[in-house]
């Protein structure tokens, strides 16, 4: 008999538990949902043997074996047996009589299955009592699962809106310090990698730090513009089970897409990439960032990506660049534009005044002492430079530095990390005020990349404004 781990399975070993999840949390296209668990000591030990390969049950064992020497073999065996089993009925594991029937009862993505029904949640159950786990366990309610890598900062695109200054997309990091970064992240159990830039390609060794990630097992993220994506990427990227994509893509109008990006032919390299990726059943997402120069198209877009399976989302609520310069925000759309949008989403799709309703529901009541959002609780950014930041965007509040100092020590030890951890509703004083909090997301590096002294206590006014719209729909 042979056992491995699904290939949108993720798992980690604590030591004295484990933890065993599927991807659903960084995937685009979530056409099969697992959930997730935590085993215990030994089931981590038996746990541990397996990874995305098929293992016999010999090699299983006698690697268990060696862990726990004074217990036989037969014991071990039928504890094994009986906890694969069960997770294999749950849909962690797969099993097989032989290798090939192993492998022929993994997960796989397929653009000709993506429109199917997402399967149902069998373990969702052990949702509530894994955060109830991680909440009870102190120690471990900081834990870094998501990490995102600037592995360079230039660009072959120069796009309007962006919230890099183009003059300062000069820096890439070295691939050593990559390679220490992930292997760091390795040790610290984090799940997910996002790798962007700038231009992540542009990175010359940017397919093999794809596979060390893949070797690392992480989730992975790639944020690129897919203009400079070549056969050998798009071979790495079919090994990674775990790995999904995200492009923009502004307008099926070539001149409307060239003159955000600032770079003519960029529609049709990243149009033929998008559909290249599609051929080899690569997930992908579609983002279409709204502003001035797209407003009238993007539903364009939107219906393009239906035509072959690929999720697409747009967004108005772009934010201004790092250093407070504020030069992108006049691509902005305006309120009465926003409300345009707004008001078309709710008469196109039936379903998004439920989710305003919900959200409203949902959030009816709002603890002062709650966290303001997840800042520094789960993840953290690296810019080509080796400074870590909070969030994608916020690269002028500066947590430490990775040239300089661990990954771990600056997750647990930062001053700046740990005060921002201790951020509550009740420091917004005029949110917890104000009768629409119930559908309003509070965004700290929207602050603070627009107020000119970097001020993330400063609310943005340009949406709260956005969070009247919304809730006049409602009316």
């Amino acid at each position: 008999m042979y056992y491995k781990l699904k290939s949108n399975v993720l798992f980690r070993n604590y030591g004295d538990y484990g933890y065993i999840t599927d991807d659903r949390n960084y995937r685009y296209i979530k056409d099969e949902v697992v959930g997730e668990r935590i085993v215990s000591e030994s089931g981590a030990a038996f746990l541990s043997t397996l990874n995305k390969k098929p293992k016999s049950v010999l090699d299983i064992l006698t690697k268990i074996h060696e862990k726990y020497q004074d217990v036989s073999i037969e014991i071990i065996k039928s504890d094994v047996e009986e906890f694969f089993s069960e997770l294999v009925c749950d849909g962690f594991l797969c099993k097989g009589e032989t290798v090939t029937e192993c492998n022929s009862n993994d997960y796989f993505f397929s653009y000709k299955k993506s429109g199917s029904k997402v399967k149902s949640d069998k373990n969702k159950d052990n949702i509530d009592n894994t955060t109830d786990f991680f909440e009870d366990n102190e120690e471990k309610v900081n834990r870094l699962t998501s990490v995102h890598i600037e592995i360079t900062s230039k660009c072959n695109e120069r796009c309007i809106h962006c919230y890099i200054p183009h003059e300062k997309k000069i820096k890439t990091l070295d691939t050593k310090h990559i390679y220490s970064l992930l292997k760091q992240c390795k040790d610290m159990n984090v799940l997910h990698i996002t790798l962007s830039g700038g231009e992540p390609m542009l990175h010359k060794d940017f397919c093999d730090i794809l596979k060390q990630c893949r070797e690392y097992d992480f989730a992975v993220s790639v944020l690129t513009n897919l203009t400079l994506l070549t056969d050998e990427v798009v071979a790495e990227m079919k090994q990674n089970g775990l790995l999904g994509v995200q492009v923009s893509l502004y307008s099926t109008d070539p001149v409307i897409h060239d003159s955000i990006t600032k770079m003519t032919g960029s529609f049709k390299k990243t149009k033929s990439s998008i559909l290249k990726l599609v051929e080899n059943d690569i997930p992908l997402q579609i983002s279409c960032p709204l502003m001035k120069q797209n407003k009238d198209c993007y539903h364009d877009v939107i219906e393009w990506a239906k035509k072959y399976g690929v999720t697409a989302s747009d967004d108005y609520a772009l934010i201004a660049e790092y250093d407070h310069s504020n030069q992108n925000t006049c691509n902005r759309l305006s309120l009465n534009e926003v409300s345009t949008v707004l008001k078309d989403k709710a008469s196109s799709d039936e379903s998004y005044l439920d989710k305003l309703k919900g959200e409203l529901i949902n959030r009816s009541h709002i603890d002062p002492e709650d966290p303001v959002c997840s800042v520094c609780s789960v993840s953290v950014c690296i810019a080509e430079n080796g400074n870590v930041y909070p969030c994608a965007g916020w690269q002028d509040c500066v947590l430490g530095n990775i040239l300089e100092t661990s990954l771990n020590d600056i997750w647990h030890f930062s001053r700046k990390i740990n005060s921002l951890r201790k951020l509550k509703k009740k420091d917004f004083p005029e949110c917890m005020q104000c009768d629409l909090k119930g559908i309003c997301s509070m965004c700290m590096v929207r602050n603070a990349n627009e107020d000119f002294n970097g001020n993330y206590l400063n609310i943005n006014k340009y949406f709260c404004n956005i969070t009247k719209l919304k809730k006049a729909l409602l009316s």
